[in-house]
């Protein structure tokens, strides 16, 4: 079991990953509690800045958001410059006034796509929340109730494909696993890889992942 506070304290001391800061991506399917882990590391690291890829998603493209991100937010955290973003109303459909990300010795990004291939070279650490897709997908339809089945469809649909074409649980550095009383952290797909010296393309996993 892990209460976060070693976590906290090994992200810590890991070297900067995107000029001063020290970028670590939360990613696993929807519904697989995502939110909430990053939520509590944000505060065992003393209210490190959490950005959520719901805020750059939009309902006509859930994944289309990578240059966006490059240029409202890695590019100027490289700097050392603070972020700024424009966050996605899904309610009103459209963008909102920019919010500002600080360039902090940490820095936390979770959702879904967290660890896709483009933003894998600026992280210094990558978790997966190990809940499968099927379980967490139901977790997340119950959440949000019968209204949302249709976008549920659609955006199960849409992960699936991202997934199949941009992988991120084998470039894991940790798998977590959430339990009643806290998380269970293990070593990932790629720091096994890198301990043994062996990784290959038949790692990648295929749906349901």
């Amino acid at each position: 079991m892990n209460d976060l506070t070693e976590t906290a304290a090994a992200l810590r001391a890991l070297p900067p990953s995107c000029g001063p800061v020290r970028l670590i991506a939360v990613d696993g399917h929807a519904g697989s509690g995502k939110s909430t882990f990053a939520t509590r590391l944000s505060a065992e690291l003393d209210g490190a800045p959490v950005l959520r890829l719901d805020d750059l998603a939009t309902h006509e493209r859930f994944f289309a958001w990578g240059e966006r991100l490059s240029a409202q937010v890695i590019e100027p955290l490289s700097r050392g410059a603070s972020a700024h973003y424009a966050p996605y109303d899904w309610t009103l459909r459209r963008f909102t006034a920019p919010r500002p990300l600080p360039a902090a010795p940490v820095v936390i990004i979770e959702g879904v796509g967290a660890g896709r291939r483009a933003l894998r070279p600026h992280l210094a650490r990558l978790f997966w929340m190990d809940r499968g897709a099927e379980e967490s997908w139901e977790r997340g339809r119950r959440r949000d109730g019968p209204a949302l089945s249709p976008f549920w469809d659609e955006w199960t649909t849409a992960e699936t494909r991202h997934f199949a074409a941009d992988p991120s649980r084998v470039f894991a550095d940790a798998l977590v696993t959430e339990r009643r009383m806290g998380y269970v952290i293990r070593m990932g797909p790629l720091a096994t890889a890198r301990a043994d010296q062996t990784i290959t393309q038949g790692n990648h996993l295929r749906p349901p992942y």
